[in-house]
């Protein structure tokens, strides 16, 4: 039984009360789920994905609930001051969230959460990775995606996307596919009167106005990320026609609700919030975007920043009274994680607002070295690297190399691949 036309809150809600339920009696659940860096685009877009989808799911779906999955522990969210700043315009808080913590423990996924009771629907990512991969990899049933196919998703997905394509934000490839199911949903919801009675809060109002809230509070989610992905549709590099297609039709959907509604403010308000990370430690921005790919064995592992590496420098210095001592915080952190070959990646705003990136590539071990080797003589000249030196650079482990980007364009959904391509 489809859920019934309601708020994201009372979706979500239901969703981990039904997810308890379903761990306990051993019930089959189908997730949506997005990459591991649990970044803004991937938690709308599973939150989008979910909540249509329960709302009009198909003919022969695993499960009519869609249970959407924030990749990540409950406690991290903190670390993403975006997701607090958007989240209350969508009248959530964190705790409405379902995180890993729901799920089972790591080590007893198996044990509590049957595979074979479980389909994956994976959105921002095409390849399940992890703990989650290597238990329910061959569970997965359908993806949406704009990253590099790696041909872990089955070719036919039956009633379930198998989408796969170029796109400032994955949000928008979501918002494309769901378009028809939303727009017949909202119809559908004015002219049965699907909302009477109901409220999101203390006050019941008229059949129109609650249905024009509950989209315009999820498009603004999504809204928020396609925004943020693109620099406002400002990108020449990242904007596609998905992307200004997908704000087109958010907008559309916010301002039925609000017809003062002003996308530029949003955009400022949670880019500001995503650059708030002074308070945090250098531990905590390392892991606050990071990516980890098992390739037969070999880890790779990737943070984004959105400060320059001068700024994590100075985290080293705030923290431990020296800033040479970098090289030795970062060892830490690769070390926790198992990494052969380690990526920081900044992108940022100078002092005169020109967007700047920086690509540091850390060698740990000898396979390591000759990848890196081979990403820094075949990638210079596509990714515009300018190497930067300095004293700081040099150090008695591994290679390493800092360099400044001057494709603004590559992000880490271009430089993984070419990293990855160089493992032998």
């Amino acid at each position: 039984m489809a859920f019934p036309r309601n708020s994201l809150r009372n979706f979500l809600v239901h969703a981990k009360k039904a997810l308890r339920t379903a761990i306990l009696n051993n019930d089959k659940v189908t997730f949506v789920i997005g990459n591991e860096s649990a970044d803004l685009d991937s938690l709308t877009c599973s939150l989008l994905f979910a909540y249509l989808r329960s709302q009009q799911p198909p003919k022969h779906a695993f499960t009519p609930l869609y249970i959407p999955v924030t990749n990540i522990p409950a406690n991290d969210i903190h670390l993403r001051p975006e997701f607090l700043a958007l989240l209350p315009h969508a009248n959530l808080e964190p705790s409405h969230l379902i995180t890993l913590d729901d799920l089972a423990p790591l080590d007893k996924l198996d044990q509590k959460l049957n595979p074979k009771q479980t389909r994956w629907i994976l959105v921002d990512h095409n390849a399940l990775q992890g703990v989650l991969g290597h238990v329910y990899g061959d569970r997965v049933a359908g993806c949406i995606d704009h990253h590099e196919d790696e041909n872990k998703v089955p070719k036919d997905t039956a009633d379930e996307p198998r989408v796969i394509e170029v796109s400032g934000s994955c949000t928008s490839l979501v918002t494309e596919y769901m378009r028809p199911f939303w727009d017949h949903l909202s119809s559908e919801g004015l002219s049965s009167g699907a909302a009477h009675g109901q409220s999101d809060g203390n006050v019941v109002v008229n059949d129109a106005y609650q249905i024009n809230l509950w989209d315009a509070q999820v498009a603004k989610l999504a809204l928020a990320s396609v925004l943020i992905d693109t620099n406002n549709l400002r990108s020449t590099t990242k904007t596609t026609d998905h992307d200004i297609k997908a704000v087109k039709c958010l907008e559309a959907k916010i301002t039925l609700q609000d017809s003062k509604f002003d996308k530029d403010k949003l955009f400022a308000e949670i880019s500001h919030a995503k650059q708030d990370i002074g308070s945090m430690r250098l531990y905590d921005i390392l892991r606050k975007d990071y990516k980890q790919w098992d390739d037969d064995g070999f880890q790779l592992g990737i943070s984004s920043c959105v400060k320059p590496v001068e700024f994590l420098r100075s985290k080293v210095k705030e923290e431990r009274g020296d800033e040479h001592l970098f090289w030795q915080a970062l060892g830490r952190y690769t070390e926790d994680r198992g990494v052969e070959l380690y990526s920081i990646m900044t992108s940022y705003s100078d002092e005169n607002g020109e967007h700047q990136r920086q690509l540091l590539l850390w060698a740990l071990s000898e396979k390591g070295k000759r990848a890196a080797e081979a990403f820094a003589e075949s990638a210079a000249e596509e990714l515009g690297l300018e190497e930067l030196v300095g004293e700081w650079v040099a150090a008695d482990v591994g290679w390493k190399k800092v360099w400044r980007q001057n494709n603004l364009g590559a992000s880490r959904k271009q430089v993984a691949p070419l990293l990855r391509k160089t493992v032998q």
